[in-house]
């Protein structure tokens, strides 16, 4: 929060001091940060997109890379936060981490563990990859990381809008929104996502923006699953129909050899 407040202050409350308890024999913290009288309301697009756009824009990671310097979560969830060079192979070890820890708190799925073997060889180089050739870099700026709307809040005295409760790590800016693709949000609602990019158009190649942007969803729903356990199976479907639409477009199964396919009875 700190380094979110570093770069968008008309943005964030102001963070002012964490801890551990020394009155625990358990390891418990406290973070104190400004105290604002919040509604709970769905943010204003404009105010929370513009603000949102430019600090994607203005930030810049300390060193170049993605990743971030201290462990940040995702609810419960640790993420992959190591520093990289290659925006891919963040992505790539970001996406290997959430399946691996899925499979280890829900149950054993064969089929959906051959498709997230096809996405981590196929898709990702292929996809995510077309952002760092032809000459074309990716810039890590610094995300919130877990932006759905119960992680802001209008002021109740002036109406304006604060982001709190982040996973901050410096990351391609598109990889913010890739939640809100997510129907479980109400952020869902394509107004942000259109407001987000009149501040911040999509990076080049522009025509496969959507795709990379399902991508993005799809690490949101396996963090979600891993989140909620049996309650997020559900969202590992979402998330195999997904992954399902982008290996046939981009690197499809020979002679129909793929797992099965999900019909709306399966769900």
């Amino acid at each position: 929060m700190s380094e979110l407040y570093k770069w968008a202050q008309e943005l964030v409350p102001k963070p002012h001091a964490w801890g551990k308890y020394k009155a625990y024999h358990s390891r418990t913290y406290y973070f104190l940060q400004q105290y604002i009288e919040m509604s709970n309301r769905l943010p204003d697009p404009k105010q929370l997109c513009e603000n949102l756009a430019r600090l994607h824009r203005t930030s810049v990671s300390p060193n170049g890379c993605f990743g971030f310097h201290i462990t940040t979560c995702q609810g419960s969830i640790a993420q992959f936060v190591g520093w990289e060079t290659s925006w891919m192979t963040f992505f790539a070890k970001s996406f290997k981490h959430v399946v691996d820890l899925d499979f280890e708190l829900n149950e054993p799925w064969e089929d959906l563990k051959c498709l997230e073997r096809r996405i981590a060889s196929h898709i990702i180089p292929r996809l995510i990859g077309s952002l760092e050739r032809d000459g074309r870099t990716v810039k890590p700026c610094l995300i919130h990381a877990d932006l759905w709307e119960g992680n802001t809040g209008t002021s109740c005295e002036d109406k304006t809008v604060y982001i709190f409760d982040s996973g901050a790590y410096y990351a391609h800016s598109e990889m913010e929104i890739g939640g809100w693709r997510c129907h479980y949000n109400k952020i869902h609602d394509q107004v942000y996502t259109r407001t987000y990019l009149e501040y911040n158009g999509p990076s080049e190649p522009e025509q496969e923006w959507d795709d990379r942007n399902r991508m993005y969803s799809i690490y949101y729903n396996i963090m979600y699953s891993c989140n909620h356990g049996s309650q997020g199976q559900a969202i590992r479907q979402v998330a195999y129909h997904d992954m399902y639409y982008l290996i046939d477009k981009y690197a499809a199964f020979l002679g129909g050899k793929g797992p099965k396919r999900l019909t709306k009875a399966d769900y």
